[in-house]
């Protein structure tokens, strides 16, 4: 089978969505309906791409220059087939094109693929509805053969009765389908160029007509406000919980759970409610992630331990570590095997060795942190002196006191201990006690301030 070109119509205002943001560029799962089409589109292995744009200006070529995309402009918008009309001029004169629509985002790969085994053949997906009202209606002859498609407003009462509607994608000869586009009108009730006029056009040229059938009704359904946006989302979101399942993953609860880029997972991880992952995310087997964590563009190896409310971004997590809850690793944390990241503590651009812990309520920035260390309560790395930044290490079986901080640029000496409240400035030399605090005095006969009585 030939490489396909693929159309993709993307120039509805999308009014209802009460939005500046052309229709198309709203999310789901984090990436713009229009992104989402196209994947499926590069998931047949198209040849050219063509995006048809109308409303929001340059918006829609804005956000996806730099993905060989060629665009078309619709204004003013008159129907379907205006729209493909104007793609005209990017469409070789052999081979076939694929029809698609920007705000019709979770068609399958697999769904298109059988659109397109027809070759030399107009293909339209079809899909048997239970409440067909708004959508075209495909009409038979008595022996099953598609002779037209007939648009909701267009459409009597014996017609409206027909359960089996156009999807609106197509795939059609490229030959056939300029002459059939040349040869649209304007005359019906909306006074637009239908794309489905060419089912008569393709009976009369000897064209085969054949239908594919939609397997599940979300794959073709659209977005017109963001009440639909939603139930898009949620659905789009169950299709990935389903497949993290099959895989061997436990989600408490699969209707509250966000995948907004991939997330690879072994086998026996659970993931708690409300969690989020986005970017790209691998997780080891046996970890367990508690409710509401975020977690971004991370790796996270076996038997891990993430308890809830804990941001990860951008972070290298050893096996068997225990982090949270409430702990925050930005990008370039990594920690070693069996580290322990706790309550309130945040790490960014500093590593972790085996078996280190920072329990309690710490920053470290900057930081290089052997094995074994123990980082008490409230220390923090100074690490930016307002203009650049520097770095502290901690070398093996550190001990740093609760409610110290190191300033950076220091190094903290193999085994040493640091006394609570300390404010360290110099190197400190290993397996040795470093106190480096004002001496503690006691002020005889001081009294508290009292409030001043104010006079009525």
């Amino acid at each position: 089978m030939s490489k396909p070109t693929v159309v993709i119509l993307a120039a509805g205002k999308g009014t209802r969505m009460r939005s500046a943001l052309p229709k198309v560029l709203h999310a789901i799962a984090g990436k713009s309906m229009l992104g989402h089409v196209l994947d499926a589109a590069a998931a047949v292995s198209a040849e050219r791409l063509v995006v048809v744009y109308g409303h929001g200006g340059d918006a829609v070529p804005r956000n996806f220059g730099d993905r060989g995309i060629h665009f078309a402009l619709q204004e003013p918008q008159l129907g379907t087939g205006h729209a493909l009309q104007q793609a005209l001029p990017h469409l070789p004169l052999e081979g076939s094109t694929l029809v698609l629509y920007g705000d019709v985002p979770l068609i399958r790969p697999e769904t298109l693929a059988r659109v397109l085994s027809h070759e030399g053949a107009l293909c339209l997906l079809t899909a048997i509805l239970a409440e067909p009202a708004g959508y075209g209606r495909i009409i038979r002859d008595t022996n099953g053969k598609v002779v037209r498609i007939v648009e909701e407003k267009d459409a009597v009462a014996e017609q409206k009765a027909v359960r089996e509607i156009n999807t609106g994608i197509i795939a059609a000869p490229n030959a056939a389908l300029r002459d059939w586009l040349a040869k649209l009108t304007n005359d019906n009730a909306q006074r637009e160029y239908y794309l489905t006029d060419v089912v008569p056009m393709a009976i009369a040229s000897g064209v085969p007509v054949v239908t594919e059938t939609v397997d599940a009704q979300w794959e073709i359904q659209g977005v017109n406000s963001r009440e639909q946006l939603a139930e898009l989302e949620r659905r789009h979101q169950l299709n990935r919980a389903n497949e993290l399942m099959a895989g061997g993953v436990t989600l408490l609860d699969p209707a509250r759970f966000d995948l907004r880029g991939t997330l690879q997972c072994a086998q026996d991880v659970t993931i708690d409610v409300g969690c989020v992952f986005e970017g790209t995310v691998v997780i080891g087997s046996d970890c367990r992630i508690g409710a509401h964590c975020v977690i971004k563009d991370c790796t996270i190896e076996r038997g891990t331990w993430i308890a809830p409310f804990s941001h990860l971004d951008g972070a290298r997590v050893g096996r068997d570590c225990r982090i949270g809850p409430y702990a925050r690793l930005r990008p370039g944390a990594a920690l070693g095997p069996e580290a322990h990241v706790g309550n309130f503590v945040e790490v960014k651009n500093s590593t972790l060795g085996e078996g280190s812990k920072a329990n309690h309520l710490s920053y470290l920035g900057d930081a290089v942190v052997g094995k074994q260390v123990n980082i008490g309560a409230g220390t923090i790395t100074c690490n930016y002196d307002g203009a650049n930044k520097y770095t502290t290490v901690i070398e093996d079986g550190a001990f740093i006191g609760s409610n110290s901080a190191l300033v950076a640029p220091v190094t903290i000496g193999r085994g040493a201990t640091i006394g609570a409240g300390s404010t360290v400035t110099k190197d400190t030399p290993p397996e040795q006690l470093t106190v480096a605090r004002g001496r503690q005095t006691t002020v005889s006969g001081w009294k508290r301030p009292v409030k001043t009585k104010r006079s009525e």
